[in-house]
């Protein structure tokens, strides 16, 4: 009987935990943390061994292959010792996507892929197909297809998921768009980066497909150098594209093979350049999968994005409060920043990536009153804005941000959460940090 070894116990590596027991395999699931009441729960009902606050390397080393969640960094000592030995440490993604024969989409990305992935998931669910999300986001991968059969899933996948694959091939891969983040776990070094974002594409063969931005110089020039056997099917909105998705007087074009799809950008439901985009990488994977223009046109109208991203929480006394607390990178946040409307308090700040903040100098300048940091290191952020903005507040927990935001906002203005950082300082995750917005907010 094959050992595998699971190290961290969050959704990831229970719902291996649960496919590898489904498929014969010895499993023992090993965290450095105290497991989550509700992850224990359902190791003991299936009697799976497991361990909690420590790793023991005598059992771990018997392995036959490992699957790291991603949270856990490669350069570790017990992750370099697995590889001296020569065990396989693969992702849960590898782990889950030989068990099953569903058609793979696989959106990856620095911005957008949740938005892109919840969005194209509700399109092809209302266009009828038997479709799965998940990946970076909801159930784990590995415990639906434990579960359900599917036909189709579509996977958002970040860089740490991409990094532990061998032979995992998407049909369909979207790239969104690449801008430094996560650079602390890539050796500061960019062009690793780029490379684990490309390894979406790495197995594809001429029968798949490849969708990418095509205003996005990083990804271009990275093409060129590293050529690749998908069909390439790029999105535009400066560019003229033949084949693949571009901007013609305020409608959206699509064009696969000769067959042509129209859309005005006025009715899609979320607003805003990036929007465009995820709109035209969303529908043009639709359009391979023979989804009705009707039902595209429908989905692009009716869908109103993601929790914690750009979300209006509450109007209190003519000051509006948004939860952008996805914007774990200062791309993200420019992209928020950039569609402010009214003169905008900005709560921001948490674990740092090697973020450079001044690229959002203009905006900040243009649009930003005061700035709230809210983070056990908040130096970067002061030094960056502290000549540009005349109010600077220095806050431990959300409850004093929403607190100094209340305070200093006027009527008109805009209170917006959005980062620019982890949020693992302080919070549990992003979603935790979004939810203790929203309730701060509430009371009020």
């Amino acid at each position: 009987m094959k050992r595998l070894v699971i190290l961290g116990a969050g959704e990831s590596g229970v719902g291996t935990a649960l496919l590898g027991k489904q498929k014969g395999y010895d499993v023992f699931v090993s965290d450095k943390q105290k497991i989550k009441e509700k992850y224990k729960q359902v190791l003991i009902h299936n009697e799976i061994n497991w361990e909690e606050e420590g790793h023991t390397e005598a059992t771990i080393f018997q392995a036959d292959v490992v699957m790291k969640s991603p949270g856990i960094p490669d350069n570790i000592l017990l992750i370099k010792q697995l590889k001296e030995k020569g065990i396989p440490i693969i992702s849960e993604i590898e782990f889950a996507a030989q068990y099953t024969n569903a058609i793979l989409i696989g959106i990856t990305g620095s911005n957008g892929k949740t938005t892109t992935a919840t969005w194209l998931h509700y399109l092809l669910a209302q266009g009828g197909l038997n479709v799965g999300l998940a990946g970076n986001i909801g159930d784990s991968f590995a415990g639906q297809v434990a579960k359900n059969n599917r036909d189709f899933f579509v996977l958002e996948l970040s860089s740490f998921q991409l990094d532990g694959i061998v032979d995992f091939k998407p049909h369909i891969a979207v790239l969104t768009n690449i801008s430094p983040d996560h650079l602390d776990r890539y050796n500061y070094n960019f062009e690793e980066y780029v490379a684990s974002k490309f390894k979406i594409a790495e197995n594809q063969t001429e029968e798949d497909y490849f969708i990418y931005d095509a205003d996005d110089e990083v990804l271009v020039e990275w093409l060129k150098n590293h050529p690749i056997k998908s069909q390439k099917l790029p999105f535009s909105i400066s560019k003229k594209i033949k084949n693949g998705a571009s901007l013609e007087s305020e409608n959206i074009k699509i064009t696969i093979d000769n067959n042509e799809f129209k859309m005005p950008t006025k009715i899609l439901g979320l607003q805003g350049s990036h929007n465009v985009k995820n709109a035209m990488a969303a529908s043009t994977v639709a359009k391979l999968l023979s989804i009705r223009k009707a039902t595209i046109r429908e989905c692009m109208e009716n869908f109103q994005g993601v929790e914690h991203r750009l979300e209006t929480v509450l109007k209190i006394q003519n000051v509006t409060y948004i939860n952008d607390s996805k914007a774990t990178n200062v791309n993200a946040t420019f992209y928020a920043l950039d569609s402010m409307t009214s003169p905008t308090v900005w709560i921001v700040g948490g674990v740092d990536k090697g973020n450079l903040y001044e690229e959002l100098l203009p905006l900040v300048n243009e649009k930003v009153k005061a700035i709230i940091c809210l983070g056990i290191d908040n130096k970067k952020i002061m030094d960056a804005f502290g000549n540009v903005v005349p109010i600077m507040i220095e806050t431990e927990s959300m409850q004093d941000a929403v607190n100094a935001a209340y305070r200093v906002a006027e009527r008109g203005d805009t209170v917006l959460l959005s980062p620019a950082c982890a949020s693992f300082d302080l919070f549990e995750n992003y979603e935790d940090r979004g939810r203790q917005f929203k309730e701060s907010v509430r009371n009020l």
